[in-house]
């Protein structure tokens, strides 16, 4: 919720703000917020919303890899310390490059969980509530993007759009000292305590085959290979780290592959990514064109009112609705049509409309039919693959739907 109340609020008013404007007389008007605070363009201002993406791409696959060898909640404490930190920073930012790379670092704690959060939650719900349980925690997405344009408009109105960074950080901070402290957690399909046995059980096979190849040096081992010297033991530990890298390397190239040939997983894919691109330029765009187009005076309010109780209500009956169809792939495609293309025809006839209070009623169903899809389109990328590809296939999807979809999308609409 936190992570998403950071994306909805640098897109607001607040704490976005706007840039100098101009009349004919020459009388110029300064800017507000971050735009107006560092004289940014469209196109720059809209970089700021997905620079996040940078972090993301990195760090998504190598924390779902590393699951298989680690405590993912130690993983996911790691992650949200660093965007902790990185959004402490953007409240302290001195210029647009240093905003930006603070904005990609904040990727980096998305990262850390959104691979990790969803197969837990899967393991865990009882199995006529799965979907359910996956709606109420992807239901923080749009509610968490909402909360941030109140809390933005709020803290940016208020006080200073510096504020509102600072007091993300400071609720953010229990969360990643927890992720330290939780019990280990094991996920279905493989565990990470099995994997680092038999991590340490290939090193010590490798050691000892190492060892007897090296006994048959001239002369620079003892006999049988029981001693062996500095510069020996050196070299066979660089062999060791560097096969290990290239058995992750390897394993990971292997599970993508599988990936790629799962034709489910890839429509599921490709049809979350066409959502998120349009989702994407609503949720950055949306308050500023509610603001110039309609005249609303509190945009960041109105536009964050209405997606609130229209996510709340979306993402949860979407994994009701699923449960009750019976949760299977087929039924998961069949709700994912029929709320896509309602809530498509609903949303663009709310714009064409002159009327503010019909673009509400319009927009508000629109929203609710659109949000209904986030529990089976995550139902169908967990139960698509096997369990031991879950962490991997959200990171995947979770990477594709950014890099296709709402990253591009912000700053194109920009130019626009």
């Amino acid at each position: 919720m936190i992570n998403y109340v950071d994306r909805g609020a640098i897109a607001s008013n607040g704490v976005n703000g706007s840039s100098e404007t101009c009349d004919d007389k020459g009388i110029c008007k300064s800017g507000s917020g971050i735009q107006g605070e560092f004289d940014l363009t469209n196109f720059q201002d809209g970089l700021l919303s997905s620079a996040f993406m940078v972090g993301l791409l990195v760090a998504s696959p190598i924390f779902a890899s590393l699951a298989k060898s680690y405590n993912p909640f130690r993983l996911i404490g790691v992650g949200l310390s660093v965007w902790t930190l990185s959004v402490a920073g953007c409240g302290s930012a001195f210029s647009f490059w240093f905003i930006a790379i603070c904005r990609m670092l904040v990727g980096v704690g998305e990262a850390s969980f959104i691979s990790l959060a969803a197969p837990f939650i899967d393991d865990n719900a009882p199995v006529s509530q799965k979907t359910a349980w996956l709606a109420m925690f992807y239901m923080c997405i749009p509610t968490g993007i909402a909360l941030g344009y109140v809390y933005g408009g709020y803290v940016g109105g208020h006080f200073h759009w510096r504020y509102a960074f600072w007091g993300e950080a400071l609720l953010m901070l229990p969360f990643a000292v927890f992720g330290f402290l939780v019990k280990p957690l094991q996920l279905k399909g493989f565990s990470p305590v099995e994997s680092k046995k038999a991590l340490a059980s290939v090193e010590t096979v490798s050691s000892v085959t190492d060892d007897s190849k090296a006994s048959k040096l001239d002369g620079r081992m003892l006999v049988g290979g029981d001693g062996i010297i500095g510069d020996e033991l050196s070299k066979t530990s660089k062999s060791e780290s560097i096969h290990n890298i290239l058995n992750q390397l390897s394993r990971f190239a292997k599970d993508m592959k599988v990936l790629l040939v799962d034709k489910v997983y890839v429509v599921n894919v490709f049809g979350y990514i066409a959502y998120n691109f349009v989702i994407g330029a609503y949720s950055y765009w949306g308050p500023k064109a509610g603001y110039n187009i309609y005249h609303m005076k509190s945009a960041d309010m109105l536009f964050g009112g209405v997606t609130i109780v229209c996510g709340i209500l979306g993402t949860i009956s979407g994994g009701f609705i699923l449960d009750r169809m019976g949760a299977t792939i087929s039924n998961a495609f069949i709700l994912l049509s029929g709320a896509t293309f309602l809530g498509a025809i609903s949303c663009f006839s709310a714009f064409c409309l002159r009327s503010l209070y019909g673009f509400i009623v319009l927009f508000a169903v629109g929203e609710l039919l659109v949000f209904a899809t986030q529990a089976p389109v995550n139902y169908v990328c967990l139960h698509c693959v096997r369990p031991s590809l879950r962490p991997l296939s959200m990171a995947i999807s979770t990477v594709s739907i950014h890099i296709f979809g709402d990253v591009p999308s912000s700053p194109l609409v920009g130019i626009l």
